[in-house]
């Protein structure tokens, strides 16, 4: 039954964001579905359902605390299978998207974030010869739902700020700002070293004030 709601899970997951994100890469759209269709993703929703409270197992299994992620994921594809048995396509479509339509837009929004940081570093690394670091500045809340406030550092200048529910949620948010901040810091170099040289060209020469008519 996995084998069947593996399928309907990769048909229906592929459709979707084909349809939603057409201006995304056969790559990016791949990363995205890849996250989405993990074990650990579909694990997480089969809890969430209930499902490992279902499941028979051995001995070993039974007396362990929790269930591995293979398993349960593997009991969520069967679902889907059944579901699409049972009701058809249309059904399980709607099912599947419930469940996975949140992962989906946290996957594409993280890779965005993620992607930003891997960008600032290149861009950083190749006109500033720097790479960039990350620095915690504030902190927010009971220590049970803390937030933190983050700092990009490139060479010794502060550059853009995130706030995030973790460090690491902080950071990309930084590197998106941060991003933005030196790519047109970079732009208006550009802008004024182009100016100066044509204004150098459009310059007569001394020689050239200084010759006979």
């Amino acid at each position: 039954m996995e084998f069947l709601g593996d399928a309907v899970l990769g048909m229906v997951v592929s459709g979707y964001l084909f349809h939603t994100y057409r201006d995304q890469t056969e790559g990016e759209l791949t990363a995205i579905k890849s996250i989405v269709v993990s074990q650990r993703t579909l694990a997480a929703h089969g809890r969430t359902l209930g499902l490992d409270k279902f499941l028979s197992v051995g001995r070993g299994m039974s007396e362990s605390k929790r269930l591995p992620n293979s398993v349960v994921a593997n009991a969520f594809e069967a679902l889907v299978a059944g579901i699409y048995l049972d009701r058809g396509l249309e059904p399980a479509r709607e099912f599947v998207l419930r469940c996975l339509e949140p992962d989906i837009e946290e996957a594409e929004r993280t890779k965005y974030e993620k992607n930003c940081k891997s960008q600032l570093q290149q861009i950083a690394q190749r006109e500033l010869a720097c790479t960039p670091t990350y620095r915690v500045i504030e902190e927010a809340g009971p220590d049970h739902a803390k937030s933190f406030r983050v700092v990009t550092v490139i060479g010794d200048i502060e550059y853009g700020t995130g706030w995030g529910r973790n460090k690491k949620e902080a950071e990309q948010r930084s590197a998106r700002e941060s991003l933005a901040l030196l790519t047109a810091q970079l732009r208006a170099a550009a802008g004024s070293i182009g100016g100066d040289a044509a204004q150098q060209q459009g310059e007569p020469s001394e020689q050239g004030e200084g010759a006979a008519p």
